[in-house]
């Protein structure tokens, strides 16, 4: 007897091992409707059966599997964990079994769940597709059938196991043994594979320590181009210091109202992630709180959309009471009506890239209190904006003229700020390096000069929560004399962000304000092309890093707003 084990005499004063309590309380999976109570006892023993280390199953285990299934029929299963200790026992159908839900996977460098899943077959079948189907979505060690013959004996086992990227399917061909003759040393094996893995895994080493992630796209239309839209999300990501390693597109006549991906493009989703150590998958579709609810719960990843993933990247970049307030309100807007459907899933939304920031300790508070804060973020914003009211009257009552500096995130805004300025403010060649205004008074000969003010950037399908919440920020432009429209010429996509910016200042009222258009970055294009587009968008061009570039566009700013003002005395 093992010190450990406790033993109890019953009447007749035979000895029996006291089962542990934990033990006792632990229940049966799947359909026992119509199972004989001798038989619920029987299946109830297996729990205090362990596999050796070295086997997929023992023959004894294996045995009574197949004598359960035969008097029953109907499949039997059992999850093993790595330490050969039966973690669930399952009764299914005669043709399928009906896994409980596991858990989530193994923490830890492993891609594998850390349990294997060994179960009969009736009818003696090998592995079936859907046999196939709960290896990759649950990451199981391996995959087992054992065919039960016509006398309830084990007959041929089946076995199988996942792959990792290279091989150009997603598991091994299945193999053939019986449960006597195992050629197998299943931990030997198991260490194998997840070297195999770690050492295909694509950038592993290089992005070691950083969040991996997938890119998904799901397009309706025909003129939706997902690899522009996909590069931009890319951007983000590295923004909030995450690495791409793969992308996913799929073309749909409509979104799945579940999955917004259809079935087997989620498999195949779950397949790379675990193939590519992925741990994130950042949709560029906005995802209701249901799919995001159903793909964490199908893929057993965590799952966020292209708005969560910048209210991250604002959450990390806001550095002023204002900003933090700003980005604190629209996370809570965005995580109001996700509360009520919060599940395990939905745990997985908080903290790290998607849920850190200023509100990240009240993104699990119930509804109400989500109200409540709600309503003091907004008062707070609302004196910290008659703050800034009073300030913008005591410049304008100085007569002193205000440009503005708007245009896509990442055009060069805060770069050429800093040049016509002298100034340090922080720019980086990241979306979204600037979230706070920054004001700077700029002189011009014969005693002139201007408040100059470096504004957020704009992007295109801004989340509605952030177009609200920055929209005080943005009341600056309201008392502009000029907007200067900065514009990447070098980006692909200038066109397109051109008419994202010009749709924002519309619907902020701003349209009818005078602007200069400003193509920054011209050293990066052929300087006959830089000469077209400026002449094309009667623009002037510049290249931020180089000062003497943005003279004649000083030159062109002294000249409009003191004109104006000349016009304006007349």
């Amino acid at each position: 007897m093992k010190a450990s084990e406790v033993y109890i005499s019953d009447a007749t004063g035979r000895v029996h091992r006291r089962e542990p309590r934990e033990k006792r309380q632990l229940k049966l999976h799947g359909n026992t409707t119509g199972l004989k109570p001798s038989q619920k006892h029987r299946l109830e023993r297996l729990y205090d059966r362990k596999v050796p280390a070295d086997r997929i199953v023992s023959a004894p285990l294996a045995t009574s599997l197949c004598e359960l299934s035969h008097e029953t029929g109907r499949q039997i299963g059992i999850t093993v964990d790595r330490g050969g200790r039966v973690q669930h026992v399952i009764v299914g159908e005669a043709e399928k079994l009906f896994l409980p839900d596991l858990g989530r996977s193994r923490a830890g460098h492993s891609r594998f769940r850390g349990v294997r899943l060994v179960h009969t077959h009736v009818r003696g079948e090998p592995l079936t597709n859907d046999d196939l189907t709960d290896l990759a979505r649950l990451r199981l060690d391996l995959i087992a059938a054992i065919a039960v013959t016509s006398d309830g004996r084990p007959g041929p086992m089946y076995h199988t196991h996942l792959l990792p990227d290279g091989y150009g399917r997603a598991n091994a061909d299945p193999s053939t043994t019986t449960v006597w003759a195992e050629d197998v040393d299943f931990q030997a094996f198991i260490r194998e594979l997840e070297e195999e893995f770690g050492r295909r895994t694509v950038g592993a080493l290089e992005t070691a320590g950083q969040t991996r992630a997938i890119a998904v796209h799901v397009t309706t239309g025909q003129g939706d181009d997902p690899d522009e839209s996909l590069r931009e999300l890319q951007e983000l990501a590295t923004t909030a210091g995450v690495v791409i390693v793969d992308r996913m597109v799929q073309r749909r006549p409509q979104f799945d109202p579940k999955y917004v991906i259809g079935r087997g493009k989620l498999d195949e989703l779950l397949l790379r992630s675990m193939q590519l150590d992925a741990e994130l998958v950042i949709f560029d579709n906005d995802l209701s709180p249901n799919q995001v609810r159903a793909i964490s719960e199908a893929t057993d990843v965590k799952v966020i959309d292209r708005t969560q993933l910048i209210l991250d990247i604002f959450a990390r970049r806001a550095h002023t009471h204002e900003g933090k307030l700003q980005v604190e309100l629209a996370q809570l807007k965005y995580t109001l009506p996700r509360l009520a459907h919060k599940t395990d899933a939905f745990s997985r939304l908080m903290g790290g890239v998607g849920g850190r920031g200023p509100g990240e300790t009240k993104l699990e508070i119930d509804r109400r209190r989500a109200r409540d804060r709600i309503h003091r973020v907004e008062k707070q914003l609302k004196e910290v904006q008659r703050s800034r009211q009073t300030r913008r009257q005591r410049r304008t009552s100085r007569d002193v003229p205000i440009v503005s500096i708007v245009g896509y995130t990442n055009a060069g805004k805060s770069t050429l700020f800093n040049t016509i300025t002298q100034s340090e403010v922080l720019a980086e060649n990241k979306l979204f390096a600037t979230l706070d205004t920054t004001s700077r008074r700029v002189r011009f000969p014969r005693e002139r000069e201007i408040v100059l003010t470096d504004t957020v950037g704009f992007i295109r399908d801004l989340p509605p929560d952030l177009v609200t919440a920055f929209k005080a920020t943005l009341e600056e432009l309201h008392d502009a004399d000029l907007l200067l429209h900065v514009i990447d010429v070098s980006d692909p996509r200038m066109d397109q962000q051109i008419e994202s910016v010009e749709r924002i200042l519309e619907e902020l009222e701003l349209l009818d304000k005078p602007r200069l258009k400003v193509l920054n970055k011209i050293d990066r294009v052929a300087p006959e092309v830089a000469a077209n587009l400026c002449s094309y968008f009667n623009a002037f061009g510049v290249s931020a890093l180089d000062a003497p570039t943005a003279a004649p566009l000083m030159a062109a700013i002294e000249e409009r707003l003191w004109a104006e003002h000349r016009a304006a005395a007349l």
